[in-house]
């Protein structure tokens, strides 16, 4: 299907995810998000959701940039916002979509609410063959984590749709 290999993988049941690389590489595609509070920010995707921190940037009233990631190509980097950011002060925050397996998103989802910080719902199956936690940050941010539902827990018709459109 792809010309180009994928760092997730296959859907299945027992399928890990990929380790976390402390790698310097070319990134194709990062979100920045400007927050209110670097530290706490940083604290919720790495204490909250298993992200790395892979280096801050200081500056002279704490960090200018801090650089996060979970899985190759799934970077963020985090900077303080020069007014205020909330959802509750008007200023929405933005929606990214990470890829996940299956089998994390129970602990990802139980980490989340144990951190305290943001909401947490799901997971949840969706009508197009994912299941999917969606995680709202201290900021505002919406962070889906969606994973592929393995074979045997797949719509047969949404597959065949795929199959369809993709000229396979």
């Amino acid at each position: 299907m792809a010309d180009i290999p994928s760092p997730v993988p296959a859907p299945g049941r027992g399928v890990s995810a990929p380790p976390v690389s402390r790698a310097i590489y070319g990134m194709p595609m990062f979100a920045t998000l400007l927050v209110a509070d670097i530290g706490a920010t940083a604290s919720w995707y790495t204490d909250g959701l298993g992200f790395i921190q892979l280096f801050a940037m200081p500056g002279p009233d704490g960090p200018r940039l801090v650089h996060l990631r979970r899985w190759q190509f799934q970077d963020l980097l985090v900077r303080p916002a020069a007014r205020p950011v909330s959802a509750a002060a008007g200023t929405p925050g933005c929606t990214l979509s990470f890829a996940a397996v299956e089998g994390e998103l129970d602990e990802l989802a139980a980490r989340a609410r144990n951190h305290g910080a943001g909401r947490v719902s799901g997971p949840t199956d969706t009508t197009w063959n994912t299941r999917d936690l969606t995680i709202t940050d201290p900021d505002g941010n919406v962070i889906i984590f969606t994973a592929a539902r393995p074979p045997d827990r797949a719509d047969p018709q949404f597959l065949e749709l795929l199959r369809r459109s993709s000229g396979d």
